[in-house]
């Protein structure tokens, strides 16, 4: 029988729920359990895979090919374990299974009501959460706060299975802010303590708050905190801003809530090593010169959209000890007729263009790429990236003028990037990609096989337009090494120059498995490369 560990929140979002299941799964695998990892999200859409990026920021893919909140890139980068189709559940999915199974008749005729009928259908994915992974201890995350009306349904099936499996069987942490208030100089409690009587107005007494704080809260602050909210003082624990978030399980680890976890479980307190965590906290930490990459893309806006790039990027830096300073550039910006390439890219040591949907800013990366191809400067290419690398060598090397994607002109000319003839009939537009792994055959004496060093990968999709192969044998006459062949369908994964300091470009997501402590091979070659520019 699994374990739960539930994580909510309240007071306001963004207060690191994320980061504090990831953290607590860490120490709990690093304690010798399996660990699994889940997130409920409150919102109506059935996943993200349609959402706008400038909205949510990335959508994540797992390799069983879900659509999923970015906070799972959070939970895999940290646990290291991959997660699957149970890892992120919305209102929409569980709206969506429940009248699917009311058309059906599965009810038999009853009134279909949201409880049992929807907090069932919850119960049931933190169930399936524990059998598909076979995991030792589950971390489910709630988003949103306590009190949000999407949650309640959530909320109330998190109070059934504690009722259903014993207060031994579950644990409920409470993220809530206290914050600083400059008048009267001083941490304040009463926040907290109106989020955790919401949360017991619904059944639920959480087992330990997680309090954020812009620094340690001090015994009379915990001390006022048990008493309002009947929490043993120990197990108040405090989440104190860092610079760093890695430092965060350790922090956690120093106030034993792995311990206390574990203690409730009745589980045994096996030995811990943080050994490599610990050495990553240092790095991180003592990192002193800088190397600039410049990330092309549409959402610069906002970060979030292109996390997992921005995080991948930062774990190969970690590799060759230097703090990765990425240099935002709108694509847009570059389509500018006057726009001084040369000025933009000046720091840049290496250019990587990431992927993305749809026309906006197309001719600003493919100006990018060319720069990058024309002055020897290292580029990778993700997804897009790949597909417009072929068209700006197709235009410009090739001489084909008018190649472009259908996604972009449909009644192109040149199609070297096109849609699949299985895929021309696809109206709607979520869950229709090519999603997930897929296996990938790389040829021997690229820089692919160098960088992975086997002859078979498997790495994660998320796109719906592919390479037309009808155009290979001429670009590869002009010198484009096609490096990566998908097997089954004979698809083309991996793109490369072979008289070039570093440049490839993949039509898969590598950022999604690389990891604080094992960068991915592709983004570590790409900053290795980059580091030795001058």
């Amino acid at each position: 029988m699994a374990k739960y560990v539930f994580v909510t929140g309240g007071v306001v979002s963004g207060l690191g729920k994320g980061i504090t299941a990831s953290s607590i799964a860490l120490l709990l695998k690093h304690r010798g359990y399996k660990v699994f990892m889940q997130k409920f999200d409150p919102y109506f859409n059935v996943d993200p895979g349609t959402m706008n990026p400038i909205q949510h920021g990335e959508v994540f893919v797992t390799y069983d090919g879900c659509e999923t909140d970015l906070d799972l890139g959070h939970y895999e980068r940290f646990i290291d374990e991959e997660l699957n189709y149970t890892s992120n559940i919305t209102s929409g999915k569980i709206y969506k299974s429940v009248i699917e199974k009311e058309r059906k008749g599965d009810y038999l005729g009853a009134t279909v009501q949201m409880v049992p009928h929807i907090t069932n259908e919850i119960k049931n994915k933190i169930y399936e959460a524990a059998a598909t992974s076979n995991a030792d201890i589950v971390i489910t995350e709630i988003g949103g706060t306590v009190g949000d009306i999407e949650s309640q349904a959530f909320i109330e099936a998190l109070r059934q299975v504690q009722y259903e499996l014993g207060k031994n069987e579950t644990f409920f942490v409470h993220c809530t802010l206290v914050p600083y208030i400059f008048g009267s100089d001083e941490l304040k409690t009463k926040p907290t303590q109106n989020s955790v009587k919401d949360l017991r107005n619904m059944g639920i007494s959480p087992d330990a708050l997680v309090c954020r704080a812009p620094y340690d809260t001090g015994i009379n602050i915990k001390n006022k905190l048990s008493l309002f909210c009947s929490i043993p003082v120990q197990n108040i624990i405090d989440s104190v801003d860092v610079n760093n978030i890695y430092q965060i399980p350790l922090n956690y680890y120093k106030e034993e809530i792995d311990t206390i976890i574990l203690k409730q479980f009745g589980l045994p307190l096996k030995k811990i090593n943080l050994k490599d965590w610990e050495e990553l906290v240092n790095t991180v930490d003592n990192l002193k010169e800088e190397l600039e990459i410049a990330l092309v893309g549409k959402y610069v806006e906002l970060h979030d959209a292109y996390l997992s790039v921005a995080e991948a990027l930062k774990h190969a830096g970690y590799k060759v000890n230097k703090k990765i300073k990425i240099n935002w550039v709108d694509s847009e910006t570059l389509e500018k007729d006057k726009v001084n390439l040369k000025e933009v890219f000046k720091n840049a040591k290496g250019i990587l263009v990431p992927g993305g949907f749809g026309s906006r800013g197309i001719e600003g990366k493919i100006k990018a790429i060319n720069y990058a191809r024309v002055n020897k400067i290292p580029f990778l290419g993700i997804c897009l990236g790949m597909q417009l690398a072929v068209i700006e060598f197709a235009r410009n090397v090739c001489n084909i003028k008018d190649a472009n994607s259908t996604e972009f002109q449909p009644l192109c000319e040149n199609p070297v990037i096109d849609l699949m003839a299985d895929q021309k009939a696809i109206i709607n537009m979520g869950g229709t990609l090519r999603l997930g792994n897929y296996e990938c055959k790389l040829e021997k004496n690229t820089l692919a096989y160098k960088d992975y060093k086997t002859d078979t990968i498997f790495e994660r999709h998320r796109h719906r337009y592919e390479f037309n192969n009808a155009y290979k044998q001429e670009l590869e006459e002009k010198g484009l090494v096609f490096s990566g062949i998908n097997p089954k369908a004979n698809l083309v994964e991996i793109v490369e120059l072979p008289n070039h300091p570093h440049f490839i470009a993949s039509q898969f997501h590598p950022e999604f498995k690389s990891r604080p402590t094992k960068p991915h091979p592709l983004f570590l070659s790409f900053i290795e490369a980059a580091n030795k520019m001058k």
